[in-house]
């Protein structure tokens, strides 16, 4: 049996951090500023992200549907790992998910909705196949 991760779990670490780099950006240059000035307010981060507007919003939002997006892919890369899916085209479909996702990510922050959403059904079609490595 092979010892370490393989590419297809080490694509499940850097999908569960993509949510933090998500709120990560929402907050960006704002923690040096005052609260009173509309710095990040720690002390009620619910309520200060909910008040952001543009890119931090739509920044939020990705960090939500990022979320969204885990459980699946999570249960796909392992279902394709205990299936013995052939392990390097599991380990391309696991990075080009995670590739797709934060172009996802890119795109939903620049609003570009069209081509985002055309991007959340090409990973969630890639997630599918996955799935049935």
């Amino acid at each position: 049996m092979k010892s370490g991760l393989t590419v297809a779990y080490w694509a499940l670490l850097i999908a569960a951090l993509l949510p933090i780099f998500c709120a990560g950006l929402a907050k960006w240059g704002t923690f040096g500023k005052p609260r009173k000035e509309g710095g990040y307010d720690n002390h009620n981060p619910r309520a200060w992200l909910a008040r952001q507007t543009d890119w931090r919003a739509r920044a939020n939002a990705a960090q939500a549907n990022t979320f969204e997006a885990l459980p699946f892919f999570f249960a796909a890369v392992i279902i394709a790992h205990q299936s013995s899916a052939y392990q390097m085209r599991l380990d391309v479909m696991a990075f080009l998910w995670v590739f797709l996702r934060v172009l996802y990510v890119l795109m939903y922050v620049a609003d570009q909705a069209t081509a985002r959403s055309l991007v959340w059904v090409l990973a969630l079609v890639l997630n599918i196949a996955i799935l049935f490595a």
